[in-house]
């Protein structure tokens, strides 16, 4: 069972066994706006553009997480730099893109290790870790069962 209810059109958890802490959507719209140090209808507005998608409790009320904070004060930080809603809009976008394809070069990069790892035994029995570009081999004592502290 997933400990985590994600509503589909918000992408963020109404639910308190949030996996992550920063997840969880716990704060009304005036206390994020209080955290974010901006005017509540500003968070209601970059809602309604899209920049920052709170969860919406039934009656329809907003939640804000802890990413939903920081979010709002990159939005903030970026505004003050003279950089328009629609280039926000488009920064945000490419570095939540970015964060992504960061994720999957390093999923990557761990499955390539584990296949560029050759194992052979050598002559007296003891397994080898061979890298496969070259170099040294690694040897790797063997393990003898109940020979523990040797």
């Amino acid at each position: 069972m997933n400990a985590r209810r994600v509503s589909r059109a918000t992408g963020q958890s109404l639910d308190f066994l949030a996996e992550d802490a920063a997840d969880r959507a716990v704060y009304v719209i005036s206390v994020a706006a209080e955290l974010a140090g901006m005017h509540p209808q500003t968070l209601r507005q970059y809602d309604r553009l899209g920049l920052v998608r709170p969860a919406r409790t039934p009656g329809r009320g907003r939640r804000y997480s802890h990413h939903d904070v920081e979010r709002l004060r990159r939005i903030q930080a970026l505004s003050r730099e003279g950089v328009n809603l629609e280039g926000i809009a488009r920064i945000l976008a490419l570095e939540s893109r970015v964060e992504g394809l960061e994720d999957e070069n390093r999923l990557l990069r761990l499955r390539q290790a584990a296949f560029e790892r050759v194992f052979a035994a050598a002559a007296d029995g003891e397994v080898q870790v061979v890298p496969s570009r070259g170099g040294r081999p690694i040897r790797v004592e063997r393990q003898v069962p109940g020979a523990l502290g040797r």
